[in-house]
């Protein structure tokens, strides 16, 4: 099931408002240009981004994602055309044959039930052609970023077209490692508007992710740092042989 803070309509026109500045798909762009992908499967696509900066290249790239909310404002955007969106989870994909499979952000995180979790690597496994490559990133539990996540670290203000200023804050609720639970709010002051959602996260070792990498077939390439978040994540980058 999607996080609810993307199933929201509301919530979901706030997701790029709010965080305007998406460098970190930097990276999965460089990647895409280096394997000379020409298909690409974008899993837990959100609103677009990374879709319609690959498809921008001239690739073919679809996006899935079991939000439909997120989908809706990924398919308003310009050169939403290029792209083929598909709503759900990986079980709803269709045959495949991409060079590159991605997951950024927290897309990995938030597939916190075991089951889902082998279902989306066995699709992408089905997905990728042989010597295709499957990237995601995730959380270095050790680094315990939960401990930022509280009112003072994160009150921002942000003015967003249409709704003048929005207040947005996390609070952490819950540590039960691997799991992390926190809320999110943001306030519009325009109309007092209260927006509020509560998120699951899974953290995973490293030696975890790995051994559920090499039981679907995955051979594991690299293990590198995440650029705009140095020593805080692991970017696995895993080959289907």
């Amino acid at each position: 099931m999607a996080d609810e803070s993307y199933r929201d309509p509301q919530l979901a026109a706030l997701y790029d408002p709010l965080d305007p500045d998406r460098g970190d798909l930097d990276a999965y762009v460089r990647i895409a240009a280096d394997e000379s992908a020409r298909a690409v499967l974008d899993i837990g696509c959100g609103t677009g981004v990374l879709a319609l900066r690959l498809a921008g290249r001239g690739i073919d790239v679809t996006g899935l994602d079991p939000a439909k909310a997120s989908l809706d404002v990924a398919r308003a955007k310009p050169g939403a055309d290029k792209v083929r969106w598909i709503h759900g989870d990986a079980s709803a994909l269709p045959p495949l044959r991409v060079d590159l499979v991605t997951m950024t952000a927290n897309v990995a995180q938030a597939i916190v039930d075991p089951a889902t979790w082998r279902t989306t690597l066995r699709a992408a496994f089905a997905a990728l052609r042989p010597g295709g490559l499957l990237v995601f990133e995730t959380r270095d539990p050790a680094r315990r970023a939960w401990e930022e996540w509280n009112r003072a670290a994160s009150y921002g203000e942000t003015e967003v077209a249409g709704l003048g200023t929005v207040t947005s804050w996390y609070e952490l609720l819950d540590v039960s490692l691997p799991l992390v639970t926190f809320r999110g709010t943001c306030v519009i002051a325009a109309d007092g508007r209260v927006l509020t959602s509560e998120s699951t996260l899974r953290f995973r070792e490293r030696a975890e992710v790995e051994r559920d990498l090499a039981a679907h077939g995955f051979t594991l390439e690299d293990v590198r740092d995440a650029p705009d978040r140095p020593g805080k994540e692991f970017v696995f980058l895993a080959r289907r042989p």
